[in-house]
């Protein structure tokens, strides 16, 4: 065998925690919080973590150090998360953009992808004034373009994916409860 040859290393082990992603409005802090309820898991939020880091709003951190800024501030909550067990952890939309992150959302546990239709997600985020990437003339034709460029993102990260458009958050919350119980079984 060649010493110098780079040997594969098994990927790290996964956590147990449920780790939610998707695009604004599909429901990633509403559903999770009804997870951590029903399985006794502690509840956080990514962009909660940002905030209270950071003593800013989202669009005050946008403001002044950019997506860049946000990104980045966003990468280092994951990684305070990194040895938690017993969470479910609601993420920030974007949260997929930067490569870097797929393999540690994988790491932290169990990754479900909440998805809607853009039309849904427009009608649930048309009223919240907090969201720096929808600031513009067609919130709806953004979310259009962000569901499209994230949704390879969100199908490799995912081991589960879930359409949330005709579901309620009671029945999304038990899909996501028995089906992590499951995956921890399996992977424990």
């Amino acid at each position: 065998m060649n010493p110098d040859a780079t040997t594969q290393t098994a990927p790290p082990p996964r956590g147990l925690n449920i780790v939610i992603v998707g695009l604004m409005g599909c429901g990633k802090t509403t559903v999770g919080r009804h997870v951590s309820h029903m399985l006794g898991f502690d509840f956080v939020d990514t962009d909660q973590m940002v905030v209270e880091d950071a003593k800013k709003t989202i669009p005050a951190i946008f403001a002044k150090e950019g997506e860049e800024g946000f990104r980045k501030r966003e990468r280092a909550a994951l990684l305070a998360l990194k040895d938690k067990r017993g969470l479910v952890i609601a993420t920030g939309g974007g949260i997929v953009t930067q490569p870097e992150n797929l393999p540690l959302l994988k790491e932290l546990g169990f990754v479900v992808w909440l998805s809607a239709d853009v039309s849904t997600l427009h009608l649930r985020t048309s009223s919240n004034h907090e969201r720096p990437l929808l600031r513009n003339n067609d919130p709806e034709g953004t979310l259009r373009k962000l569901y499209e460029e994230r949704k390879g993102a969100y199908t490799a990260a995912a081991d589960l994916k879930i359409q949330t458009d005709d579901l309620s958050v009671q029945d999304v919350a038990y899909g996501i409860s028995e089906s992590a119980k499951l995956h921890f079984r399996h992977h424990a």
